[in-house]
């Protein structure tokens, strides 16, 4: 059953102002600069809600196509998926003892 925030989706987006300082900084020190997109980052968010979906097509099995799946952890595609990977990287980044930004989170 859909619960009150089942529409929201999660995005998390850095300020143009924080983005421009970076650069700023990297320019000023001569430094460089790496850009990585990693694909799979959404499927190491752990669920705090049970989540059930239907047998993805080619993988239902015969005689039980009406049973459902309950998934133990996130999924890429999945509404919840940023938030909980978020979550666990934000935790992750506190227990190294780096502090957030109070002018962008």
């Amino acid at each position: 059953m859909p619960r009150i925030d089942f529409g929201d989706i999660f995005s998390l987006v850095a300020k143009v102002a924080s983005i421009r300082l970076l650069l700023s900084i990297v320019v000023a020190f001569d430094f460089e600069v790496k850009q990585m997109d990693v694909k799979i980052t959404f499927l190491h968010g752990d669920l705090e809600e049970e989540i059930y979906m239907k047998q993805p097509e080619g993988f239902a099995v015969k005689g039980k196509k009406e049973l459902v799946c309950k998934l133990k952890k996130s999924l890429y595609g999945l509404k919840q998926s940023p938030r909980m990977w978020y979550q666990k990287f934000d935790t992750f980044i506190w227990g190294l003892g780096f502090t957030r930004s109070k002018a962008d989170h």
